[in-house]
């Protein structure tokens, strides 16, 4: 089985032609092909190491390469785009469950950096939260960054928002699902009446009450221990939040391609 960073001869074929074309250089060494850095940035995410520490001898390039490298494809929206378009692909294969989706956040442990605060569950120490939206199944429809300390409510309706244009199927494309599904950290009749204003649904659990969201809820904490499951996300050593932010739009690619090539393997095994 190939090392989980190794770019297979498929996914590439998907990136590929998202990459912005660099001007040739008629100075210096030639440049290190791009297929190799990315997956210099993939070791990086998967393994957690410092970009100092990328082991040459693998072929990569150096560490600074690669986090040029993920600088520039994050400023020309790569990543977003290609976790676009694999869900545009999964929605035309009727893997995504727009019946419902679900939300919750997590909390890091940060550096320091923009999108930090204290953590009120580490002690009052520097940290971030992830927000994540999945569909009914657990697809990453979208994640956003904020401080440690910001309040899960208050990140609801961007995150639904940040859900992108989901093409794939006959009409117009799709971006919001029928109802959302959250814990009581997003009880407040505000909220709930800005998501029936889009048109959505809420099924959110009051305080007080039994949290009957939980056996429909499970998928979203999933998604977010998959997302985790990457080291460079597990904890955050990026100041500079474009750098952490592409890191995410990665990792919800990766996961979304994952689950695009589970249904492919399904479909031809039938």
């Amino acid at each position: 089985m190939a090392a989980p960073w190794v770019v297979s001869d498929e996914l590439w074929a998907r990136i590929e032609p998202l990459l912005p074309v660099r001007p040739p250089s008629r100075r210096g060494p030639k440049p290190r092909p791009d297929r190799d850095v990315l997956q210099g940035i993939l070791f990086v995410l998967f393994t957690g190491i410092g970009w100092e520490d990328l082991p040459q001898e693998l072929g990569f390039g150096s560490g600074m390469t690669c986090w040029r490298r993920l600088r520039d494809w994050q400023d020309a929206g790569v990543f977003d785009q290609l976790h676009q378009e694999l869900l545009g692909e999964l929605n035309a294969a009727g893997e995504i469950d727009w019946s419902r989706a679900c939300v919750d956040a997590s909390h890091i442990r940060a550096k320091g950096g923009a999108a930090t605060g204290p953590s009120p569950v580490d002690r009052g120490k520097t940290g971030s939260k992830h927000h994540l939206i999945c569909d009914g199944g657990g697809v990453p429809l979208a994640v956003t960054l904020t401080g440690g300390n910001r309040n899960d409510v208050t990140q609801l309706i961007p995150l639904v928002d940040a859900v992108p244009l989901v093409r794939g199927r006959r009409g117009h494309p799709r971006r919001k699902p029928d109802v959302i599904v959250a814990d009581r950290g997003y009880d407040h009749d505000k909220y709930r009446n800005l998501l029936r204003q889009r048109g959505i649904r809420p099924l959110i659990s009051r305080r007080g009450t039994r949290d009957n969201n939980q056996p429909v809820r499970w998928v979203v904490e999933q998604t977010l221990a998959l997302l985790h499951q990457f080291r460079r996300l597990a904890e955050r050593w990026e100041r500079r939040t474009d750098i952490h932010h592409g890191f995410l739009a990665l990792a919800c690619g990766l996961i979304t391609w994952r689950r695009l090539h589970a249904h492919h393997e399904r479909t031809a095994m039938c």
